[in-house]
């Protein structure tokens, strides 16, 4: 009978983490598409995003801030791309929840407008043609 494979991030090396809290870790990217490409996963191995506790997110998320202005004095991009694969369907291969921070450099694209739109080439270009629905125009309207 084959043994289970254990997760590749609950068995990650203690070299590998470059920062860590009560509740997460992070760690570069072994196929990084941007020098800093960074991940932040929660220590309690789940694989859904959604299935975090409401404390295992903000931790997260305080980490993902913490990395980015690491980041920032590092590598100085001019922007960050941040995303969560949730799913098969949605490219996720490791099945414990990771959040992707990638930096963005200036010319690393020919044209960054759309972002992670890109996912699907023949919707990231948006800009020159009207929405499905019209938006709605808020005014002077306040939150």
């Amino acid at each position: 009978m084959d043994k289970p494979t254990p997760c590749t991030y609950c068995s990650l090396a203690q070299a590998r983490i470059v920062e860590e809290s009560a509740l997460s870790i992070a760690f570069k990217d072994a196929f990084p598409v941007s020098p800093g490409h960074t991940l932040i996963v929660p220590r309690r191995h789940t694989a859904s995003f959604f299935d975090l506790t409401l404390q295992e997110r903000e931790d997260m998320l305080s980490l993902i801030a913490r990395i980015k202005h690491k980041l920032q004095d590092e590598f100085n991009p001019q922007g960050f791309n941040v995303g969560v694969n949730e799913g098969f369907a949605a490219g996720q291969t490791v099945m414990h929840t990771s959040m992707h921070l990638i930096p963005r450099y200036k010319g690393d694209v020919p044209d960054p407008r759309g972002g992670v739109r890109w996912l699907f080439p023949e919707k990231a270009v948006f800009w020159d043609k009207k929405p499905e629905e019209p938006m709605q125009d808020l005014g002077d309207a306040k939150p």
